[in-house]
């Protein structure tokens, strides 16, 4: 005999903070974020699950879904109320992402959020070359200064971006030259994720550098590609000049095309050259390796 499956709840309209979990967690439709809270719920913990647009959460068992937005209004700090661990999943590339995200903290702030585990980016940094993990570094100082306890998950690119690269010709182009990048698969930044979750007074106020087992290079990245799909594909090198002129073919704001170049420029001066141990010492497994995560996207023939 088995028990019945614990309620899934979404509303739109403020709950009294009493009746629902006290673990909340952003981007649950998302890939890291909806790999945590699957892991979450298959743990048996109650998981408020905070949403633009509730009925969009997935459905989990023991999950309520809540609306809340990257803002400082009142349905974002009602949203918040009783949270004691907040899991932020960093909103959507925007050119007001920042001002999102400072807006959220100090809405947790303000509503007693106790701590956050904050999804950030490897080497974050006010001068981080790529420029999107200047955002992510912001957003550390900001919790710091709220005084709430923190535990910042700074991942490095995901190895299944790298997968998706290639062109319709078998290429990857950019101005990466021969650096290397300790790519690390989203299925494992969601694990770390649930980890630190489910335990969080284990890992207060730590900034955790999550990476796959090796570090590559593009053309490792290529060769390896290359042997899993069984068709040539290649690493092409672009000056920073080229790769800027390469992506116009698609309409973007400057600091679009500068988070793309960037991606790359980032590699080749070494600031992606990491690797950890701590998929392993926070899921007691070791990570998956690039070849793993491109075999796992092949789709099978039909």
């Amino acid at each position: 005999m088995t028990d019945a499956p614990a309620p899934r709840t979404r509303t739109n309209e403020p709950a009294q903070a009493s009746s629902l979990p006290s673990l909340a967690i952003t981007g649950a439709s998302g890939n890291v974020g909806g790999a945590a809270a699957r892991l979450l719920a298959e743990r048996g913990l109650p998981l408020r699950l905070l949403a633009n647009t509730p009925s969009r959460a997935p459905e989990l068992p023991g999950a309520i879904a809540v609306k809340c937005s990257y803002e400082d209004t009142l349905t974002t700090r009602v949203a918040l109320e009783g949270v004691d661990v907040l899991f932020m999943v960093s909103a959507p590339e925007s050119e007001d992402r920042l001002s999102k995200h400072l807006a959220f903290v100090d809405a947790a702030a303000a509503s007693g959020v106790r701590h956050i585990v904050y999804l950030s980016f490897m080497n974050a940094a006010p001068d981080s070359t790529f420029t999107l993990a200047r955002t992510h570094f912001h957003t550390e100082e900001r919790i710091k200064a709220s005084g709430m306890t923190y535990t910042f998950l700074r991942d490095n690119f995901y190895a299944d971006f790298f997968v998706a690269l290639p062109d319709e010709e078998g290429r990857i182009l950019g101005p990466a030259g021969d650096g290397r990048v300790g790519v690390v698969a989203r299925e494992d930044a969601g694990r770390v994720a649930a980890g630190v979750l489910a335990d969080p007074a284990r890992y207060e106020n730590q900034t955790l550098d999550v990476t796959g087992p090796e570090a590559l290079t593009l053309d490792e990245i290529a060769a390896i590609l290359t042997r899993v799909w069984g068709h040539p594909v290649t690493y092409v090198r672009e000056t920073v000049e080229e790769a800027y002129e390469s992506r116009k073919k698609w309409p973007a704001a400057q600091w679009e095309y500068d988070s793309w170049v960037s991606t790359y420029t980032s590699i080749a001066h070494g600031e992606m050259d990491v690797v950890s141990t701590t998929v392993r010492d926070v899921t007691g497994r070791d990570p998956l390796t690039f070849e793993e995560v491109a075999r796992a996207a092949l789709v099978p023939s039909r």
